[in-house]
């Protein structure tokens, strides 16, 4: 692969081995807890399967080729797999962060940081939280070990301006960890904009058929791949083999799936300004959005997510279960479009009529379609 081809054959072509007579393209999963080992273990490539597998590396080369800023080869990029996005999260943050030391948080990103800061906080943990937008968490930056940057955040779709707030942390001594799921490598590459790392589930877009858990972080410094590759294996929060090759294999539509997603994003995001009862729709996408003006400046596309607000909880719930393009389900990034009431998990500072949406790769005219019929349906069975 060239580091001048295109997304669409880097996707196609990301983490293959050389061609080999007779030899399938992508080789299959390889199932071993142990390898054979002679000699000196520590100069083995595969020793034991809590450390290393065949597939996860196949993996680990395509996702670094994919992470990897512009005019930097793929191989100097460290890419490390994980059980799931939650796996990646914590890795980075509990290998990185220290008893008395301070980390700053979104205060309105993954409904799981919440837990995150709260172990965080009981292992004698400082942290700071600010929103996403305005760039609310440079304030918080002195004497901080870690930033954690979500952008866009989720699910209320903010953006920060990931370059100047990585050059303020580093310049103030923090490291700086970037959620990069919703926009996928395709859609944006936070190393390119100087983070040290980028961390992903790829429960989402990445794999893109919602039939597995994965998760992955990416960096160029050796030093503190290797700190995460530590915590990875004590803790053993490793891929099975399976996940790991079902995700290369689906790789290979990535550039097809998110073009088609971010073009139906867009069209649906449009379709929904101009429904009566839809408030507060966002997509950093629509050049009206407060969130464009620094998407465009650092995303090459804006994701599958639509958030808008109903007018409230019985409403919503009536638009959910009138659709019929459209599940009730939860997660994002899929080629099926699911949509759900947000706030029914709590965690969330969202009205009761906050609906979060992925759009997947069906023909936006019909999903538009759908999603007229529902509001429509929603609002005649108003009491």
């Amino acid at each position: 692969m060239s580091r001048d081809d295109r997304d669409a054959t880097r996707v196609v072509r990301a983490g293959l081995p050389p061609e080999e007579p007779y030899a399938p393209p992508l080789p299959g999963p390889v199932f071993a807890a142990h390898y054979h080992l002679p000699g000196d273990p520590h100069d083995a490539p595969y020793a034991y399967g809590r450390d290393a597998n065949p597939t996860w590396t196949a993996l680990e080369r395509a996702v670094g080729a994919l992470e990897a800023p512009t005019g930097v080869p793929g191989e100097q990029v460290h890419a490390l797999a994980f059980a799931s996005g939650m796996a990646a999260i914590s890795a980075v943050v509990f290998s990185q962060v220290r008893p008395g030391e301070a980390v700053v948080l979104p205060s309105d990103g993954y409904n799981l940081l919440v837990p995150t800061r709260e172990r965080l906080e009981s292992l004698g943990v400082e942290v700071r939280t600010a929103p996403t937008g305005g760039d609310a968490q440079r304030e918080l930056l002195d004497g901080a070990r870690l930033l954690w940057i979500e952008s866009p955040s989720n699910p209320g779709l903010d953006v920060c301006d990931i370059r100047a707030l990585t050059d303020e942390a580093h310049a103030r001594g923090a490291l700086v960890a970037v959620d990069n799921t919703l926009a996928t490598p395709l859609g944006q590459r936070p190393l390119e904009l100087g983070a040290d790392f980028s961390v992903a589930s790829g429960t989402k877009a990445l794999t893109g058929h919602g039939d597995l858990l994965l998760g992955y972080v990416a960096c160029q410094d050796a030093a503190l791949a290797g700190g995460v590759r530590l915590w990875r294996k004590t803790v053993g929060a490793v891929p099975g083999p399976m996940e790991a090759w079902l995700a290369h294999r689906s790789l290979a539509t990535l550039e097809l799936r998110t073009r088609q997603q971010a073009t139906g994003a867009l069209a649906v995001a449009r379709a929904l300004r101009e429904l009566p009862g839809v408030t507060d729709v966002r997509h950093p996408g629509l050049p009206e959005d407060p969130s464009h003006p620094v998407a465009a400046r650092q995303m090459r596309r804006y994701g599958c997510v639509v958030s808008f607000t109903l007018p409230d909880k019985g409403f919503a719930e009536r638009f959910l279960a009138a659709l019929r393009l459209v599940d009730d389900a939860t997660s994002f990034g899929g080629v099926r479009s699911t949509a759900e009431r947000r706030g029914r998990w709590g965690g969330d500072a969202v009205p009761e009529g906050f609906v979060r949406m992925s759009v997947g790769v069906e023909d936006p005219e019909d999903l538009v379609a759908d999603l007229r019929h529902a509001v429509e349906h929603a609002a005649a069975q108003q009491e």
